[in-house]
């Protein structure tokens, strides 16, 4: 296997990103650009974002999952606890979540550290996910070995019988992780590779503010 990929080449020419437009907060900026990248629309899954955890064995290691919620106190998302990502969160909370929005040509990356959600947060995101997502993390003991994906499916098969006109209880393992930001970079492509890339970092009462070289 050889490719070449030198050629391939784009010029980003759709926005900008000036210090006198910036607000005070970085979760308002957040906000302002989630909500363009949806309205703009092309992109399947605006809250996609990746995180990136230092693992077990002294590797970081980076998956895509989905942000279920945020505000000034942090992103939301949901998993198995004992997962991969969940031991190497318990081990190190310190984490990174970046965010690529190719329609805007914008990535947010963030730094924070990562701490459970209440139980009861957990439940009740819990009780309104689908029948199957719930029956799903059951079923599955993420990150861990299985012989085939036919153990899978019989697993989900047998949960479905016993569950069958009932209510689907959490798992004990399963839940939300809030990640509290210490600082924020946002990168707006710009042409001839001088991108903007605005710091935001805490510092406690306020946010710094900084650009930073492309």
């Amino acid at each position: 296997m050889n490719r070449d990929l030198t050629a391939y080449r784009k010029s980003y020419e759709k926005s900008f990103l000036e210090e006198e437009n910036l607000p005070d907060s970085p979760f308002k900026l957040f906000s302002d650009w989630f909500a363009e990248v949806e309205e703009v629309g092309g992109v399947d899954e605006t809250n996609a974002m990746t995180i990136t955890t230092t693992g077990l064995d002294g590797f970081p290691k980076a998956r895509i999952v989905l942000l279920k919620h945020f505000d000034e106190n942090g992103f939301v998302f949901y998993t198995n606890y004992s997962s991969e990502k969940g031991k190497a969160i318990t081990t190190n909370n310190k984490v990174c979540i970046s965010f690529f929005w190719p329609n805007l040509e914008r990535q947010v990356i963030v730094k924070g550290i990562a701490q459970k959600v209440e139980e009861e947060e957990s439940t009740r995101y819990f009780l309104s996910r689908p029948r199957g997502s719930q029956l799903g993390a059951l079923a599955s003991d993420q990150s861990e070995v299985i012989k085939s994906r036919e153990t899978l499916e019989n697993r989900l098969q047998s949960l479905e019988k016993e569950y069958k006109d009932k209510e689907i209880p959490k798992p004990k393992s399963w839940g939300g992780y809030c990640i509290m930001p210490i600082e924020f970079e946002f990168w707006q492509g710009r042409a001839n590779r001088l991108h903007d890339r605005i710091r935001f970092s805490n510092q406690k009462k306020n946010w710094k503010i900084e650009r930073l070289s492309p």
